[in-house]
């Protein structure tokens, strides 16, 4: 999209808060609005650093790169992200705006589970490799979807792990009661919040590693959990995989 066409995309922004503002607005329509709000606004963000990087890659060569670190930083890692705070705002979906061959090592827990499978996943996990210097790696982490199904179908006790690590702060702590829940958990996490990102895809070890070596890395192996990078919160309940180009 050209600098000539945000104005469009502000005045649409500014459409969709006034529909979102009007009580007759039907939920339906609010959850698909409040979508399309979001997307906006990673949008304005992309452009504007797009309009600084034209080329799609960024002068500098970090080597090392924290995607979708969020909140969550690791010193010595360069972040980027679609929102602040990163030291690049980038939508990834779009590709990594670095240059070929350039980056040592790079590092992303539950991030990629929350794009689309199969256009912007494979795609991210391509530009990774072109990224990615000869023998340089990769370490990613997702929910581990074999670890939800590995107790499914059974019975659910209120006192169960998952419910305490993922659902104990959650509005919706009191509809979880039955085991598929916690399935749904992994596959299609979803929240009425309009700064929650849904997950859209499940992964487990075996997905990760065809989805890696698909991509031309040569080995993907389990990746020792290590708290001075990864964040603690994230060891229960995940699979990380190390794969290297």
């Amino acid at each position: 999209m050209s600098p000539s066409d945000m104005p469009s995309v502000d005045l649409l922004g500014e459409q969709i808060d006034a529909v979102l503002a009007n009580p007759a607005t039907t939920h339906g329509l609010a959850r698909t609005l409040r979508a399309a709000a979001k997307e906006i606004e990673l949008h304005r963000y992309h452009h504007a650093s797009r309009s600084a990087w034209p080329s799609g890659c960024i002068d500098d060569k970090p080597a090392k790169v924290q995607i979708g670190g969020g909140a969550h930083r690791i010193d010595g890692f360069f972040n980027i992200d679609a929102v602040p705070p990163a030291d690049l705002l980038w939508d990834i979906r779009e590709g990594i705006p670095l240059q070929d061959n350039s980056v040592a090592e790079i590092f992303s827990e539950h991030f990629l589970e929350h794009i689309d499978y199969p256009r912007s996943a494979k795609h991210y996990v391509r530009e990774t490799y072109r990224v990615l210097e000869p023998d340089g790696r990769i370490i990613t982490g997702v929910p581990d979807a074999a670890l939800a199904l590995s107790q499914y179908p059974g019975p659910l006790d209120s006192s169960d792990e998952m419910i305490e690590r993922w659902y104990a702060k959650r509005d919706c702590l009191g509809d979880i009661n039955t085991r598929l829940d916690l399935v749904n958990l992994v596959f299609r996490d979803q929240d009425d919040n309009p700064k929650y990102t849904p997950h859209l895809w499940a992964y487990d070890h075996e997905k990760l590693v065809r989805l890696f070596t698909e991509a031309g890395f040569t080995t993907v192996e389990a990746w020792t959990f290590d708290p001075a990078m990864a964040n603690p919160k994230r060891q229960w309940g995940s699979v990380y995989v190390i794969a290297t180009k």
